[in-house]
């Protein structure tokens, strides 16, 4: 026979170890490869589910989010314009309160003005009567003393306080 066509001492062998690796494969190696796929698949599986779950939790994790944050913007926009009207409440109050402040600075000055102007005046008197006296005693040559406490000067400033209310009409 030749070289490519092997005799049956060989054959024989040939099927009986061919059949013992097989049996071995089928009985212990393709157990344990097909236990392994299974785990494989298994976890595969398991993976693909939680990544599902995930995804869903995910989903809803957002949406709550959204949904918070949606509410805060709009919380947000409710306390900018509440505290909105609160400064112009604040601007209004402040503003009514200067111009209290300053009528009632302006009646005060008024009414000080007033007051020194009597006091000028009351002064201003007591100088023109002391310097008319003086003026008048010159003129005459003769000390005219008494002359401040007449009757002459009182009906002058009448006179002239008569003048005056009667010319502001």
């Amino acid at each position: 026979m030749g070289i490519l066509i092997p005799g049956s001492a060989e054959t024989v062998v040939a099927v009986v170890t061919f059949a013992l690796v097989f049996l071995c494969m089928t009985k212990v190696l393709l157990p344990r490869i097909n236990k392994v796929l299974d785990e494989r698949k298994d976890a595969i599986e398991g993976q693909e589910k939680c990544a599902e779950q995930l995804t869903r939790e995910a989903g809803e994790v957002l949406a709550e989010y959204r949904a918070e944050l949606a509410e805060a913007r709009h919380e947000a926009a409710r306390l900018r314009q509440e505290a909105l009207e609160q400064g112009t409440q604040l601007i209004a109050r402040i503003r009514a309160e200067g111009l209290r402040e300053r009528e009632a600075m302006i009646v005060e000055a008024h009414a000080r003005l007033a007051a020194d102007r009597v006091i000028a005046e009351t002064e201003l008197r007591g100088d023109i009567v002391s310097l008319a006296t003086e003026l008048a005693s010159r003129v005459v040559g003769e000390p005219l003393g008494d002359l401040a406490d007449s009757e002459i000067v009182d009906r002058f400033f009448s006179d002239l306080d008569d003048r005056s209310a009667a010319g502001s009409h």
